[in-house]
């Protein structure tokens, strides 16, 4: 089980880092211990309800999976501290892991695990509001993206882009 601690003087969750070795040895586990009690909209946002994990997050189904391209091929800019600190904690949850990439050790390829996979809906829940509720300059991925929801079932989109990175994952890592 992956624990979280909870400093009630900072207000802060401590992540237990569990090591790459025993990850790739061991299944996900089956859930997150969460210290406090909440309701569960609450935890939810305090384990990911920052920006930058689910840009991450959103990334990786994307296709990006190394530091490189989080860090340079994302238009919002992250810190490279706050990269590390958001890998960090996307890896203690089990939400992603890495493989390093044969040719060279120093890097390190992330994907998304199945629990990473699970959270496909809340992206496209989020990115379906924005959408209807707020008037901006849309990217061409989200141009793509809208005019596939407006002629595309929501179950067959999120299926699509699930399985869609399940064979990229297939294809990159061989499960």
């Amino acid at each position: 089980m992956i624990l979280i601690a909870y400093c009630n003087v900072t207000k802060t969750l401590f992540f237990n880092f569990v090591p790459s070795n025993y990850r790739e040895k061991n299944m996900l586990s089956e859930k997150i211990s969460y210290p406090k009690t909440a309701c569960a909209c609450a935890v939810s946002l305090d384990l990911l309800g920052d920006k930058w994990s689910l840009l991450i997050i959103r990334d990786l189904f994307r296709g990006k999976s190394n530091y490189s391209e989080f860090l340079k091929q994302s238009h919002e800019g992250i810190a490279t501290n706050i990269l590390v600190d958001r890998l960090k904690k996307l890896l203690a949850m089990e939400i992603i892991d890495y493989r390093r990439e044969p040719q060279d050790k120093k890097i390190k390829k992330y994907f998304l695990t199945d629990r990473g996979i699970d959270l496909y809906p809340v992206i496209y829940e989020l990115q379906r509001w924005t959408l209807k509720h707020v008037d901006f300059d849309y990217t061409e991925n989200t141009k793509n993206w809208n005019t596939l929801i407006l002629n595309t079932p929501k179950d067959e989109v999120i299926k699509q882009h699930q399985n869609g990175y399940r064979t990229l994952r297939q294809n990159e890592f061989g499960f």
